[in-house]
Parts: C-alpha cells; sequence; structure tokens
C-alpha cells in the first residue's frame, strides 16, 4: 500500500543572534546549575548564531539566552574543573540541558568521554565582546591545588 503522508511542516527560523527562549539563565549576580553537553566535529566550519565560524578548538559556548559575547566560567561540578568560554552560539535544543560547549572546552572539563556533566555556569564581570578571542592560552585553564582546572 503506497501511504500518503503529510509533508513535515516548515522549521521556524529565528533572525541570527536571537535567544531561545526569553531571557533566562545565569546573571552576574545568579549562576545557573544544569547539564552541560558538547558538540564538535558534526559542527566544525558551520556558521554560529554570532556570524562567526564554529571552531571546535576554541573555548566557546552555546546559550538559549545569553547575550552573544558573554564570557561564562563554566565549573565541572562532579571533578571541580573549571574553563572560562564565550557565548557565540545559541542552544542547547535539548530539554534538560542548559548550556551546550565546544569540544576544547568539553576537553578542559573532562567531559568528552562521558558526553555530558552537571555545570555550574557563572557569567563573568567583563563586557560583551561578539568577536573576541577563543583560542586557548596559557593559564586560561590549569590544575589548582584541588586537582581541578581553575
Amino acid at each position: 500500500m503506497w501511504g500518503c503522508a503529510a509533508a513535515p511542516p516548515e522549521p521556524q527560523m529565528r533572525p541570527p543572534g536571537q535567544p531561545v527562549h526569553g531571557t533566562t539563565g545565569p546573571s552576574v549576580d545568579r549562576p545557573e546549575v544544569g547539564l552541560a553537553s558538547w558538540y564538535g566535529r558534526f559542527h566544525q566550519g558551520l556558521v554560529t548564531a554570532s556570524g562567526e565560524i564554529f571552531d571546535m578548538r576554541r573555548l566557546t559556548a552555546a546559550h538559549r539566552s545569553l547575550p552573544l559575547g558573554t564570557h561564562l566560567r563554566v565549573t565541572n561540578l562532579e571533578n571541580g574543573r573549571v574553563v572560562r568560554v564565550r557565548v557565540n552560539d545559541r542552544g542547547p535544543y535539548v530539554a534538560g540541558r542548559v548550556v551546550d560547549l565546544s569540544r576544547e572546552a568539553a576537553q578542559a572539563l573532562g567531559m568528552v568521554e562521558r558526553g555530558l556533566t552537571l555545570v555550574r555556569l557563572d557569567v563573568e564581570r567583563r563586557t560583551a565582546d561578539p568577536v573576541g578571542s577563543t583560542s586557548a592560552t596559557l593559564g586560561q585553564a590549569h590544575r589548582g591545588a584541588s586537582g581541578g582546572w581553575t
């Protein structure tokens, strides 16, 4: 029997850089806690919501509502490692997740193999820099006295 399924609905597009769901998320005075995931090779070279090209080797993140260019301190609550990233994309698009990290950021947090980890997001007191540098530098991520990344 030949089926006659309806065509799938057209995906809803949003202008680049617009928040996905309102303005929820962390602020300078209030951290956000939740699950982090990471993205890498599949998205390598694609254009992010900020208009820059995604590079999985840079310390970047996708967040639903924080202004693009926001700098975050991401703490892996399972092992104490910390990394600083810049929001340059929108997402994650999976319910229950608060941030998608680049592979480089996930590597610094020690979560690549596991895929997901519980994190705390703290907005850093910097002005937004939508095109700022996101390359890893010495001292951006290093082991602290407790063995975690600081």
